[in-house]
């Protein structure tokens, strides 16, 4: 089994990545785990995976459900990642730093960035190439992969602008398909994000029956008497209220998972 996440010919494969262990830190219902060692560097490109079941220390699968991987990903001014393929998998674009532009071979040429998301769900097959111009900023954002309920789904793409950000308030992304959000996953993930400012505080987003990771994307948090720094995260299985409360501005993603809901597991990434 192998990841074929390309830049060039340059292949990942995923059984390496499955043979890192992550260490834990528990307490209570709350799994910590701290910033990845997983990496891929290639100059201009640049990548860390964060597996949300790798938190659990007795979960025997590195995605969490339908949530595969969280993938921080950077892209200096003037890089291509040329026309490469993608089948079974949700890939989400969040980009809170720059500007990613896509082309794919549908013919879309779409800019995402800090005001819009984009989501390919590649089902069947999709191949699309990303791009930094030499005047853009340099690009940091999080490729999030979901596995998807069915195999072979029909390709989609959507691209849409997200609202303003509210200081202290959660401001959801994407919810599964079947939901009233104007994005959507084909699987049972919810992904929300804040803006918290130092000294804020706010309860983390739970469903009954269903887990919450997070991910601190700038910052830091402490969340259960324990501090979580910019890059690492943590797997929230219990019932009661959890709060979140800032030590530094921060942003932070959080993403409701079920973790019964159907999977499947032949992404091309996302497995």
């Amino acid at each position: 089994m192998h990841v074929s996440r390309r830049s060039g010919t340059h292949l990942f494969p995923l059984a390496l990545l499955e043979d890192s262990i992550v260490s834990h830190s528990t307490s209570k219902d709350l799994y910590k785990a701290p910033r990845t060692d997983i990496s891929q560097n290639q100059g201009k490109f640049r990548i860390h995976f964060n597996f949300p079941g790798r938190n659990h220390p007795t979960h025997d699968d590195h995605g969490y459900g339908p949530l595969s991987a969280v993938v921080e990903s950077f892209m200096d001014p003037g890089t291509l990642i040329r026309m490469h393929p993608h089948q079974n998998e949700e890939i989400i674009s969040w980009v809170p730093t720059g500007v990613m532009r896509h082309d794919d071979r549908d013919g879309n040429k779409l800019v995402t960035d800090q005001d819009h998301l984009m989501i390919m769900g590649a089902g069947s097959g999709f191949w699309h190439a990303e791009e930094t111009l030499q005047d853009d900023p340099p690009l940091r954002m999080l490729q999030i992969f979901v596995r998807p309920h069915s195999l072979g789904l029909p390709p989609t793409i959507q691209h849409e602008g997200i609202p303003d950000p509210t200081p202290n308030e959660w401001r959801t992304l994407f919810g599964p398909e079947g939901t009233d959000n104007a994005l959507t996953v084909r699987n049972d993930v919810f992904l929300h994000d804040i803006h918290l400012a130092d000294g804020a505080s706010v309860a983390l987003p739970t469903q009954p029956d269903w887990d919450t990771y997070f991910y601190v994307f700038e910052g830091s948090i402490e969340a259960d008497s324990r501090s979580f720094n910019e890059a690492e995260s943590g797997l929230y299985v219990g019932g009661d209220e959890l709060r979140l409360s800032a030590t530094a501005d921060s942003i932070v993603v959080a993403f409701v998972i079920n973790p019964a809901a159907p999977i499947t597991k032949q992404g091309t990434i996302g497995r």
